[in-house]
């Protein structure tokens, strides 16, 4: 089920992202959306158990890293 929403759900997410600045509660609403889908399947509500979730899932990350290097890609791209 992780894989199928990182692979699926989160790109559709960022779509487009590169292009538009974010400001830090933009970013942070993004990875509350992420959060929320590590809640379900491992029926907790604790953000510490979510997040040592997160760092054992293998190739995962969040999307404010995920953001920064998209754009910092785009911007190389554009120069």
């Amino acid at each position: 089920m992780l894989q199928l929403i990182m692979n699926k759900s989160v790109p559709v997410l960022l779509y487009g992202l590169e292009a538009c600045p974010l400001n830090k509660s933009q970013v942070a609403s993004l990875d509350l959306v992420v959060n929320r889908f590590f809640v379900k399947p491992f029926n907790t509500s604790d953000i510490e158990i979510v997040q040592t979730c997160q760092q054992f899932s293998s190739g995962f990350a969040l999307p404010s890293g995920k953001c920064t290097a998209v754009q910092a890609k785009f911007e190389n791209r554009l120069v």
